[in-house]
């Protein structure tokens, strides 16, 4: 009887339909701030930088083929931006979804060390669009193919962005409930004194009760907004305290398009009527018949393609509530070894610092020699290897396969000595100096390889 109970109230939620105002809203801004960032991404001349110029790309694990493509690889933004624009224009949404959540994905794996969370978060929220209609009110799809045009639209099309959202932040929250974060303030100690040179704030940045202020207060942050953006009558409060915090964090850190992301996210929180209006100014600064959308009808839940999208969205969703957790499968200290630390929306917790040489022996030849890092990798690669050992292990791979194809020699070891600092410890040795990394498989099993952390940092 209980089940049945609660199989006809999802049933009957899955049919409640709301406005598709604050879908075409969210689509419009989301598919203009990701035409701005690729723009941006390409103006200062990212691409050759971080794509063209390195002789070798870190991968992530079972996706060593995505590599840049050479001059080519401009046109994969340029596919991106344009699909972009698309989906801000309702312009052949699905497929514009589609285009812009492979290209964008292919982007981010190119290189394992251009990761960030909100690129991450891209990829998911755009794979996420794929299924929503989000073009059946206020785009040019529903002014030119009338089928397509709703008024109205299933309310889980809009509530499941909405839940990601929550997850994103409640998750980012629950990870800095750990004592490095508040009890000892850090990163934050760190980072804060850089900002000493700001207008009006900058002499703040070096009081410790600053960066116990801001280390508290973004975990209470983070913890509260999903609620209180999702309670009605805080909800104006909670978007000014979203303004704030990422317009904060954008003037504090380099951070790029973020902050601005996530506040224009967050407006899919108010009521339909706010996008009405959204929508109208548009529309009267465009000179575009809003009323012409106005039709009144209500998009099904039904259908084979509804219920494909709900079945995935579902399982997407069920992915991000699990996979943060992945990392209490592997012993010791996360911050430390990192494995289970990616994909997981743990934002800006940790300052990792260190350096990492590596030796080739040769057993053939009787012979070995260190290898000069610069020659290899650039600046940025390097800083970003010296610390997390799943990228150290792949550029031990990579360089016995390359002085083994350059140098025709046969098998190599390779050790590494790697000393690593974390959150304003002192610098100790990272990797085990008798292990030759060769003979370590890339995957998913725990690295036995990397030293204890031989300290403790208490939380989730």
């Amino acid at each position: 009887m209980l089940t049945e109970i609660k199989m006809s109230l999802i049933s009957k939620y899955l049919k409640t339909q709301t406005e598709a105002a604050p879908l075409a809203a969210f689509r419009i801004l989301f598919g203009v701030m990701m035409t701005i960032s690729i723009i941006r991404f390409w103006a200062n001349g990212w691409i050759e930088k971080l794509y063209l110029e390195p002789a070798f790309h870190f991968s992530y694990y079972g996706f060593e083929w995505v590599k840049p493509i050479g001059d080519y690889t401009y046109l994969i933004f340029a596919i991106c931006a344009l699909a972009a624009a698309g989906i801000a224009l309702g312009l052949w949404y699905r497929l514009s979804a589609v285009l812009f959540f492979l290209s964008f994905t292919y982007i981010e794996l190119m290189d394992k060390t251009t990761y960030l969370n909100h690129y991450y978060f891209i990829s998911i929220l755009s794979f996420v669009l794929i299924f929503l209609p989000a073009h059946s009110y206020f785009s040019i799809d529903a002014r030119s193919r009338p089928r397509l045009a709703f008024q109205r639209v299933p309310r889980v099309y809009i509530d499941v962005i909405k839940a990601l959202m929550c997850l994103i932040y409640f998750y980012a929250g629950l990870a800095k409930l750990n004592s490095d974060w508040l009890l000892h303030a850090q990163p934050l100690s760190i980072w804060l004194p850089g900002r000493y040179d700001l207008p009006i704030i900058g002499g703040l940045m070096e009081e410790r009760w600053v960066h116990y202020t801001f280390s508290w207060a973004g975990a209470l942050y983070d913890l509260s907004i999903p609620f209180l953006l999702l309670y009605r009558p805080t909800r104006v409060f909670a978007f000014a305290l979203v303004v704030i915090f990422h317009v904060l964090t954008r003037v504090l850190f380099p951070i790029g398009m973020f902050p601005f992301i996530m506040i224009v996210s967050a407006t899919i929180f108010f009521s339909s009527g706010f996008h009405h209006r959204f929508l109208t100014l548009l529309a009267a600064l465009f000179r575009i018949p809003k009323n012409q959308y106005d039709n009144l009808k209500s998009k099904p839940a039904t259908g084979f393609f509804n219920r494909i999208g709900m079945g995935v969205l579902s399982l997407v969703l069920i992915l991000q509530l699990l996979l943060p957790w992945r990392y209490l499968l592997y012993p010791g200290e996360l911050f430390w070894h990192e494995q289970g630390f990616r994909f997981s929306w743990r934002v800006m917790l940790m300052e990792k610092a260190g350096y990492a040489n590596f030796k080739i022996v040769d057993p053939q030849r009787n012979e070995s020699f260190v290898v000069d890092n610069q020659k290899f990798l650039t600046p940025f690669q390097e800083k970003q290897m010296s610390f997390q050992p799943d990228f150290m292990l792949e550029y031990a791979h990579w360089l016995e396969k390359h002085f083994q194809e350059t140098e025709n020699r046969g098998d190599l070891q390779v050790y590494a000595e790697a000393y690593v600092a974390l959150n304003g410890r002192s610098s100790r040795l990272y990797l085990d100096p008798a292990v030759d990394l060769t003979t370590q498989k890339r995957g998913f099993a725990h690295k036995t390889w990397i030293l204890p952390f031989n300290d403790t940092i208490y939380g989730l």
